[in-house]
């Protein structure tokens, strides 16, 4: 067990010790505040997707995941059911992912950009048994999408939607939703909520991406609070804290950033959907700490976008190409206290605090505690480096096993699990601590998604043997895709009925960066 202080001396308890469940969380500060409020939507909400802004009281939200839990097991999923999501980061995404677990299922959140080729890879290799999405993202109707990707997949029995996209044999949740009232069983003689499971049990599954591969990476409850615990610690988090994050629910670096932060101080979560600046700020004024990209950080705030006199008080970086932490310039808003969270794929992360210089504090390999450098700190993970020159991890927060059972010997791709217990990351670093100089080879990063160079160049070739696409350098998305072809509109909308990641065919819109042949923007 572990103890969170907040100034005042109020004190805290979260589960560390693999006997609660995420739902656990949620149901104790639900029991504690019932009339606080829990989750906000994004205020331009309906700009992309269905339905006005929520604002959810604990207790509300509470009745709409035991009305979604209660829907799913009405379908008679077997016990350890896998369940997709592709939700847009609104207050559903939460209300869905707890849901899934309150019903004692297994939740799979997906990439919000996947394309049709993506998810169905991913539905079929762990055998999903249901898909739930948000009707609209942007532009795109996910319900027909969703339909199509069920038809491919052998496996997905159910579809579930959330918005005004209605179609035959989909289950509508505005209708589940809609049907809870104030006057249902409170929480704690519920009928619908279901016991609370122990902590061991498998969870989550994620996607990592590999130059081998999708690689799913699943993780019990234990784990995924593991590998969320060393934010409210190292950023000194107080209870009921007001968070706002822009990162979506679809990796284990968003759940354990925001989500497991928010579970454990028992406050207020704010969601953004990247990235409306006007709106972002208006949602500073009413939150203390900040999860944004670590790239974005000092520009949002130098920009007058993100300031103290908002009310916050903490900026949480994530740094998805964590080689790109130690060229950061150096943090100069004393009001703002930063900590940079080094993101390693789906297999763990690092959060540390910015030293009295402003500059990224140095990490030791072997035992990571947080709060760092305090006498009896928990310690959240264990770090060295192989001898190929790469940081490997283990701990609490990091799988131990591949998923699903028997992926070695399908010759699937897998987690780099080494003898001793740790797991190869693939990022290389520097011999005598912990500073990451290079991502894994054969990979380019483009806004937190992960591509194979090879494998783009043969999707675009099949189109079009003259065009060309070029990974270029960005400073804040790390790569921005560019494309080049005769006739750009045809090659992008050609990707697109392919069903491919929409950064691919946004190379080639008429409005998109150009390459020329060498590669060169133009």
């Amino acid at each position: 067990m572990i103890i969170i202080d907040d100034p005042q001396g109020h004190r805290e308890i979260a589960a560390a010790d693999g006997r609660a469940t995420l739902d656990d969380l949620f149901r104790r500060t639900a029991l504690r505040r019932p009339d606080a409020i829990a989750l906000t939507d994004p205020p331009n909400r309906e700009a992309f997707t269905d339905g006005p802004p929520r604002r959810l009281t604990f207790a509300e939200a509470d009745r709409m995941i035991s009305a979604i839990a209660a829907m799913l097991r009405q379908m008679s999923l077997r016990g350890d059911a896998i369940v997709g999501l592709q939700i847009a980061n609104t207050v559903e995404s939460v209300l869905t992912l707890l849901a899934v677990l309150r019903a004692g299922l297994i939740v799979m959140p997906l990439p919000l950009l996947w394309g049709r080729a993506e998810i169905v890879s991913a539905l079929s290799q762990v055998g999903a048994q249901a898909l739930i999405v948000s009707g609209r993202i942007g532009k795109t109707n996910h319900v027909d999408l969703a339909m199509q990707l069920a038809a491919e997949t052998f496996s997905v029995r159910f579809v579930c939607a959330f918005g005004r996209n209605s179609h035959d044999g989909v289950v509508s949740l505005d209708d589940v939703l809609a049907s809870t009232k104030p006057g249902s069983p409170p929480l704690a003689q519920s009928v619908n909520a279901g016991p609370p499971g122990p902590g061991t049990r498998l969870a989550v599954v994620t996607w990592d991406f590999t130059s081998d591969g999708l690689v799913p990476v699943a993780r019990s409850h234990a784990e995924v609070i593991a590998g969320g615990l060393a934010i409210p610690l190292e950023s000194r988090l107080p209870q009921d804290a007001a968070i706002l994050s822009t990162l979506p629910t679809s990796s284990f670096a968003g759940l354990a950033t925001a989500i497991v932060p928010w579970l454990l101080t028992g406050g207020r979560l704010a969601l953004h959907h990247p990235f409306d600046l006007a709106t972002f700020a208006t949602q500073c004024s009413a939150s203390d700490t900040v999860i944004v990209p670590g790239v974005l950080a000092a520009a949002l705030v130098e920009a007058g976008h993100l300031r103290d006199e908002h009310g916050v008080r903490r900026v949480i970086g994530i740094w998805r190409a964590p080689e790109r932490l130690f060229r950061a310039t150096p943090w100069q808003h004393s009001a703002l206290a930063l900590t940079d969270v080094q993101v390693f794929g789906e297999i763990g992360l690092l959060a540390a605090r910015r030293n009295s210089s402003g500059l990224p504090a140095a990490i030791k390999f072997g035992p990571v505690p947080a709060p760092s450098e305090e006498p009896g700190a928990l310690i959240v993970a264990q770090l060295r480096r192989t001898e190929s020159g790469t940081l490997a991890l283990a701990g609490p927060m990091v799988p131990r096993t591949a998923f699903p059972a028997g992926a070695e010997r399908a010759r699937l791709p897998t987690l780099k699990l080494l003898a001793d217990g740790f797991t190869d990351t693939g990022y290389a670093c520097r011999p005598d601590s912990v500073i990451v100089t290079g991502p894994p080879p054969g990979l380019i990063c483009v806004g937190g998604y992960r591509f194979v160079p090879g494998d783009l160049e043969a999707v675009v070739n099949g189109i079009d043997r003259a065009a060309t696409l070029a990974a270029l350098p960005d400073a804040l998305a790390g790569h921005r895709l560019a494309g080049a072809a005769g006739d750009r509109s045809q090659v992008a909308n050609e990707l697109m009925r392919l069903g491919v990641n929409p950064l691919i065919a946004g190379a080639f819109h008429a409005d998109g960066p150009a390459a020329d042949d060498r590669g060169h923007r133009t």
